[in-house]
C-alpha cells in the first residue's frame, strides 16, 4: 500500500459513511474514521440492510474502517447512574464497530475538573483496562488518543494531553488490543511537543496518526494543511524512520477539505 493510500479521512458527522467510502474510492484512500453518535450515521439509523452495504462496499474495496467516540462523553466518570451509561456508551460502540466490519475504536482518557485529578485518572484507567479486557473476546483495537492541552484557568481538562499523562495509562496496562492514535497536532500544541511523544512511546504500539495544521504552543485548531506552522515533512519522516506501518488520519474542515488536504500533506511530504 503507497502513503496516498496510508492517508485516510477522518468522516466523523461530516457526511454519510456511505458517501466517504464513495469518496474514498474516489480519491484512493484506504482508511475512514467514523462517528456513529448523531445523524446522517447514528447508531438508531444503522438498520441490518444499511450494515450491509457499508461492508460490503468496504469490503470490496479494500478499506478499513473504525469508530471515533465521543470526547464528551468522559471515561473517567465516577458518578452513580452515569458511570453505567458510559460503559453502556462505550460497549455499545464496540459492538457496532464489529457489526460494521470496523477494526478500530478510538477512545479518551476522558478529563478532570482541576482538583480531582487523581480520582479521575484512577476511574478513567480501570475503565480502559475493562474495554482491553472485552477488546481481546472480540479481537477489536482500541486506540486511546492523546488530546488537547486547554488553558490553565479552565475548569475542565481533557487528561492524557502531555507526556506524562499519557504515559500514565500505558504504563499501567498491557493489552495487545490497546494501541495508540497519535494526534499529531495536539502534541504540537503542548510544551512536550512532537519530538517528546515520538522519543518516549514505541512507535510499534501506533496505529493511527491523526493529522492537521495549527500553531506551536497555540489553542485546539484544526487548520488545513499550510494555515499554521506544524511540520508534516519533518514528522512523516520520522514516523517512518522508524518502522511506523499503520494510517494517517485527516482531520479538519469539510470532507472536500480533507480530500484536497491529502494532496497537500502529500507534496509537502516529498519536498515538492
Amino acid at each position: 500500500m503507497n502513503l496516498r493510500q496510508r492517508i485516510g479521512l477522518d468522516l466523523g458527522r461530516r457526511a454519510k459513511i456511505e458517501d466517504g467510502l464513495a469518496a474514498a474510492i474516489e480519491h484512493d484512500a484506504k482508511y475512514l474514521d467514523v462517528k456513529i453518535d448523531v445523524a446522517p450515521n447514528n447508531i438508531e439509523s444503522l438498520t441490518p440492510e444499511r450494515i450491509k452495504g457499508i461492508r460490503d462496499t468496504a469490503e470490496k474495496h479494500g478499506i478499513h474502517v473504525g469508530l471515533h467516540t465521543m470526547s464528551a462523553v468522559n471515561m473517567a466518570e465516577i458518578a452513580p447512574h452515569v458511570r453505567d451509561g458510559v460503559d453502556k456508551y462505550l460497549f455499545g460502540h464496540m459492538d457496532a464497530c464489529k457489526k460494521l466490519g470496523g477494526e478500530w475504536i478510538v477512545v479518551h482518557a476522558g478529563y478532570h475538573f482541576t482538583s480531582d485529578v487523581k480520582l479521575r485518572m484512577e476511574a478513567g484507567l480501570e475503565r480502559l483496562k475493562r474495554l482491553a479486557d472485552y477488546a481481546e473476546k472480540i479481537d477489536l483495537n482500541v486506540l486511546l488518543e492523546n488530546m488537547n492541552w486547554e488553558p490553565d484557568d479552565a475548569e475542565v481538562h481533557y487528561l492524557a494531553h502531555n507526556v506524562e499523562e499519557t504515559k500514565y495509562y500505558f504504563d499501567r496496562l498491557n493489552s495487545p488490543k490497546l494501541r495508540w492514535a497519535f494526534t499529531a497536532n495536539h502534541a504540537h500544541i503542548v510544551e512536550d511537543g512532537v519530538d517528546a511523544f515520538l522519543e518516549n512511546f514505541d512507535i510499534k504500539t501506533c496505529d493511527e496518526v491523526r493529522l492537521a495544521d495549527c500553531w506551536r504552543n497555540g489553542k485546539e485548531e484544526h487548520l488545513f494543511p499550510g494555515k499554521g506552522d506544524f511540520d508534516f515533512k519533518d514528522l512523516f519522516d520520522k514516523l517512518e524512520a522508524r518502522g511506523f506501518a499503520g494510517h494517517y488520519m485527516t482531520s479538519f474542515g469539510t470532507l472536500e477539505d480533507m480530500i484536497r488536504g491529502r494532496e497537500v500533506i502529500l507534496k509537502m511530504v516529498e519536498g515538492k
